[in-house]
């Protein structure tokens, strides 16, 4: 009986073969991938936004369609960002007329004293939930100790406080800087400062500052609203929110910008609610063509025509994106493979809409994954993807006599 040999093929190179024989090393064959939008898809489309902006809309009639069955509601009060880029034990600070060290166990404020050649201070961590404050002699290149503190304290006062950071970068924070005993030998730093003032150093980090005016201003409500969503479950912590991605970026007073604060400004205090309650008001760049359900009433799976409207200019609508078959073989934990497809899809947007479960064959058993385990192990932009480019290649037997091969 003739040995029949099935392979899948990339292009015009092997992917995989039978685990009859060894094989040599292959050369990485590469697997093309295309996909639509940017990110997870729930909640507010930002390409979206700027589309319906640019199509008329109303920041209200956004904020409706991207977040359905909420109502406006109002948020004030200060807010806590954990500073992730500040590594160093303690919180360092150029010096400045007017700036102030609160002892916040004690509940004394001190003017700190201002010489032409003190041009830093620093609290530094003591004991084992105490600290020092030092100042620095640049002339003389020595740090001194001014007052010791039997808790926290932090740095308040001018207007703008100037942090130093680890790599001797500036980065500059309204409202004030605090020293937080979280977890090991060093301090953390917390800026702690009104909401209004927060959102200038988040919205123009998580939108395109030159966006029509509505868009920046939907950009403002979700930000605020996701902020008072964490502000209210942050419970006992020191802090509310971190700067980065796995919360929302903020990059303080360098980061504020002229049209940005303009459309906080014109959004003031505003938030959304569902049933009396602030949303977690989710958005990601762009959505593809087609919002993600999720957890709650108001994250719905709907056609987005905004997402690609024209003249939005969004690069996320669709994309195209190589990986080799070792990041293939490495993402599926199946050894070589032989079959791959994608098996569910929502059946909401083109192509009928994100993944939902994709399978793979190879020589070391089957996987099912879901399209955002793919999407991750891929690192692709979103789950929204297809394999393009896949030709199988049998020997003995015609094609479409081979299995697998989807």
């Amino acid at each position: 009986m003739k040995r029949v040999i099935v392979a899948l093929v990339i292009g015009s190179t092997l992917l995989s073969a039978t685990a009859e024989a060894v094989t040599p090393p292959e050369p990485q064959a590469v697997q093309t991938i295309t996909g639509r939008g940017f990110g997870h898809g729930r909640g507010m489309s930002q390409y979206g936004a700027q589309g319906a902006a640019l199509a008329g809309r109303s920041a209200k009639t956004i904020l409706d369609f991207y977040y359905p069955g909420t109502t406006v509601g109002k948020a004030t009060g200060s807010i806590r960002i954990r500073i992730t880029a500040d590594t160093t034990d303690g919180i360092r600070v150029l010096a400045a007329n007017k700036l102030r060290l609160r002892d916040l166990k004690a509940g004394k404020v001190y003017t700190l004293p201002v010489a032409s050649t003190r041009n830093q201070w620093s609290i530094d961590p003591y004991g084992d939930h105490g600290a020092k404050v030092h100042s620095y002699d640049a002339k003389k290149k020595t740090w001194t100790l001014w007052k010791t503190l039997t808790g926290m304290g932090q740095f308040e006062g001018p207007t703008v406080i100037s942090l130093m950071l680890p790599s001797g970068a500036l980065q500059r924070y309204r409202g004030v800087l605090r020293s937080a005993d979280l977890s090991g030998a060093h301090f953390d730093t917390i800026n702690v400062l009104s909401l209004e003032l927060y959102l200038r150093g988040v919205v123009p980090r998580e939108a395109i500052t030159s966006w029509r005016p509505a868009a920046l201003q939907v950009q403002s409500v979700a930000a605020r609203t996701y902020s008072v969503f964490h502000r209210n479950r942050a419970a006992k912590r020191v802090y509310d929110l971190c700067d980065t991605t796995s919360c929302q970026v903020y990059g303080g007073y360098n980061s504020e910008k002229a049209t940005t604060n303009a459309a906080i400004a014109a959004t003031a205090g505003q938030i959304r609610l569902y049933k009396g309650k602030p949303i977690i008001a989710e958005f990601s760049s762009s959505n593809g063509g087609a919002t993600a359900t999720g957890g709650t009433p108001y994250q719905v799976m709907k056609v987005d025509g905004w997402d690609a409207y024209p003249g939005n200019k969004n690069p996320n609508v669709t994309w195209t994106v190589t990986r080799t078959s070792s990041q293939f073989q490495a993402a599926f934990g199946v050894g070589s493979l032989r079959s791959l497809r994608v098996t569910r899809r929502t059946g909401v947007g083109p192509a009928g809409g994100r993944v939902l479960t994709v399978e793979a064959i190879g020589s070391k058993g089957r996987v099912v994954l879901t399209g955002d385990q793919v999407r991750l192990r891929l690192r692709l932009k979103s789950a929204w993807f297809g394999f393009a480019g896949v030709r199988p290649v049998a020997l003995d037997i015609p094609m479409e006599d081979q299995p697998g091969i989807r």
